[in-house]
């Protein structure tokens, strides 16, 4: 994944063997450099904690700030 974790959000496109995940739903991304040089991403998922999940799951996004304050 080509774009750094400045986005800190990301939108599922894939569940496949995830059971904590919802397609389509957007997730709050914590930086984890050890995560990203393997091909993760660390995710808080439906369970409330956050989990190592493969980055091509997902698509970082970029949220409008006003949505960064709430």
């Amino acid at each position: 994944m080509e774009e750094t974790l400045e986005s800190q959000f990301a939108l599922c496109i894939e569940n496949e063997e995830c059971e904590d995940l919802e397609k389509l739903k957007i997730y709050q991304v914590l930086p984890d450099e050890a995560a990203i040089q393997e091909g993760y991403l660390r995710v808080i998922d439906e369970s409330g904690e956050d989990y190592l999940y493969p980055e091509s799951h997902f698509v970082l996004i970029e949220l409008p700030g006003a949505i960064d304050d709430c």
